[in-house]
């Protein structure tokens, strides 16, 4: 009967206003569950690589596994608690009492010393009796607060793959930039000779070599840059794959062309099972909740058992018969009387502590539901945008090829020309860019909907 009290509320899930559908994209219907390994949905040997090197390497998530281990842990000492305390200890006392003393009988002066073996080895038991659940609900944060952990190691794994993901397709945006830059310059570079001939002819003025020349070293500038910026995100990657920099590297492969693989949002009341941050909030909130049931069952008494059973002799040779036999019972129980309000204050912070939980797992509902709606906005909006950049691109082409024409026959300035190749060069950076924005928000929907996040993996320990 009293393993069956409890006191404290049992956990119910905070409510939460979960939307019909998302606003930005989606039919409204429910979604297939993100595959765990979702990065082969991009079909790219490569970022397969990099994410297996980052499950064998990243320091991270070699962190998050070991405070997934140390709260396990922690849980099953906590349930440890549930069972007796059982101890054996033996032991051995030689006494030497003086000839001088008083008997601790009579009152009289004793005529001889005395010298006393005393051989033990008793078997203590301590258990307290869970009346009121205070183990019980201490177990139970213990498991939550495990679960917990193991949700975040859900985070920290989808946070890890998705930056490897994102900053892999950056680099190969950047090797585009930089194959974009690369044949600028060539094409830069034999201009500016041909006008060097051209203006020793005096063909053409000193102003138009300048221009030429000017828009070189700018084109120069602008590929240092991206030079610099690749070498930079390579080390980041090379980090985040738990490798040392210098000896790490990626091989370039410009991305020009790419098409996101479809992933269905589903349903917003999905994104409570599919995300593990929002998991790892829950859990927080049932941690809190059942220590607000440790905190009420300080206010009742503690029943305690404390047994002790064992052999104890005078004699080494007597120490395992029948007759050296002793044991005690001691059950005991302890009630708060006065505790100056401690117990009271304890309670009300418990409490005030669920009620910040509560908070933070709405709240990151709220994030996950935004999430997904910027990433479907974006998702959309860059589609868009690439496909403009592509016309743009091929406007620009048109017209740097009618402009080199008609200064050909004198028809134009150069200043025309020299706009014409600038806007070809930003609008062929501006796409490379775009191109790279359209997968980062792809990666970024997977992300927002929880990945291949399985939570049937991060069961509590028993």
């Amino acid at each position: 009967m009293a393993a069956g009290c409890a006191v404290g509320p049992d956990y119910a899930r905070p409510p939460v206003e979960e939307p019909s559908l998302f606003q930005s994209g989606g039919a409204g219907e429910p979604g297939p569950t993100v595959p765990t390994d979702w990065w082969r949905l991009y079909s790219d040997p490569e970022l397969d690589r990099l994410i297996a090197s980052v499950h064998a390497s990243n320091q991270t998530l070699r962190q998050a596994v070991a405070r997934v281990d140390q709260a396990r842990a922690l849980a099953r000492v906590a349930g440890s608690f549930l069972y007796p305390t059982i101890t054996a200890d033996p032991s051995f006392s030689r006494t030497r009492y003086s000839g001088n003393r008083r008997s601790t009988i009579t009152g009289l002066k004793v005529q001889t010393g005395r010298t006393l073996n005393d051989y033990r080895i008793p078997f203590d038991l301590t258990y307290e009796i869970d009346v009121w659940g205070r183990v019980r609900r201490s177990f139970e944060a213990a498991r939550a607060q495990a679960a917990a952990s193991a949700d975040d190691l859900g985070v920290v794994r989808l946070t890890v793959e998705t930056d490897v993901a994102q900053h892999y397709y950056f680099l190969r945006s950047l090797d585009a930039q930089a194959q974009i830059l690369t044949e600028t310059v060539v094409s830069y570079r034999e201009q500016v000779r041909v006008l060097s001939v051209q203006l020793r002819t005096g063909l053409v003025s000193p102003i138009v070599l300048n221009q030429a020349q000017a828009q070189l070293q700018a084109a120069l500038a602008q590929q240092r840059d991206v030079g610099r910026a690749r070498a930079d995100l390579e080390h980041a990657l090379a980090t985040l794959c738990g490798r040392p920099a210098p000896s790490f590297t990626v091989a370039a492969n410009p991305l020009h062309e790419a098409v996101p693989p479809t992933v269905p949002p589903g349903l917003p009341a999905q994104l409570l099972a599919r995300r593990p941050d929002v998991a790892e909030a829950e859990q927080n909130v049932v941690a809190a909740n059942a220590q607000i049931g440790v905190a009420t069952a300080e206010f009742f008494p503690r029943f305690t058992l404390t047994a002790t059973a064992g052999l104890q002799s005078a004699d080494l040779s007597a120490l395992f018969t029948w007759q050296s036999r002793a044991a005690s019972v001691l059950p005991s129980v302890s009630i708060p009387i006065f505790e100056g309000g401690r117990l009271r204050a304890n309670l009300e912070a418990t409490k005030a502590f669920y009620r910040q939980t509560v908070a933070a797992y709405v709240n990151q509902v709220l994030i996950a539901y935004g999430d997904v709606e910027d990433a479907l906005t974006d998702l959309a909006a860059f589609a868009d945008e690439v496909g403009f950049l592509r016309e743009a691109v091929s406007a620009s082409q048109n017209y740097l090829r009618l402009a080199q024409s008609q200064f050909k026959y004198g028809l134009v300035d150069y200043l025309i020309v020299i706009d014409a190749e600038r806007t070809l060069l930003a609008n062929r950076l501006s796409l490379a860019q775009a191109v790279n924005h359209h997968m980062a928000a792809s990666i970024q929907l997977v992300k927002a909907l929880g990945g291949g996040w399985d939570p049937s993996e991060n069961g509590p320990p028993r």
